[in-house]
């Protein structure tokens, strides 16, 4: 399972490169909310001594038009409920999505110098895997219907 805490903490220390210096991030986020952010309390959330709020995450994803954390959060939910019947046909989507995702950050890794790219690469292959390990599970796991045309055991009763 991958450490969700750093996943989120390399996103958003990709977002705030995207916006340059810290004070532009502390000026977004007192834009947005109406003040609370300094350049050192975002230093010290960059750099891990704290950690990024709701608010912050809110603010920063909704100014630079990427949302990193929020698809991170809702892939937690992925594959949760999920009817039986199309169990996988779902996965399949699933599978298909996260393999497209696993390539494309792979792409951008190649054509970057940046470690964020590289992290959101390998967060995206773990992801990928995940879904492949999901679909397998669900096949290797014995179906009512197969059980049920399973002939019966034998009691053990010798004549």
């Amino acid at each position: 399972m991958p450490d969700l805490r750093k996943i989120s903490r390399a996103n958003m220390k990709s977002i705030v490169d995207w916006f340059g210096c810290f004070d532009a991030v502390a000026e977004t986020i007192n834009a947005r909310w109406g003040g609370g952010a300094s350049k050192g309390t975002i230093s010290k959330k960059a750099s891990g001594s704290l950690d990024w709020t709701l608010a912050d995450v809110i603010a920063l994803e909704d100014a630079s038009g990427r949302y990193p954390v929020t698809r991170l959060m809702a892939r937690r939910l992925e594959g949760r409920v999920v009817g039986v019947d199309s169990c996988l046909m779902i996965q399949t989507g699933i599978i298909a999505k996260e393999s497209g995702e696993a390539i494309s950050a792979i792409l951008s890794a190649e054509q970057s110098s940046c470690a964020n790219e590289r992290a959101q690469a390998i967060t995206e292959i773990d992801e990928a895997m995940q879904a492949l390990r999901q679909a397998r599970s669900h096949l290797e796991q014995p179906s009512a219907e197969m059980m049920a045309a399973m002939p019966a055991k034998p009691s053990g009763d010798v004549e």
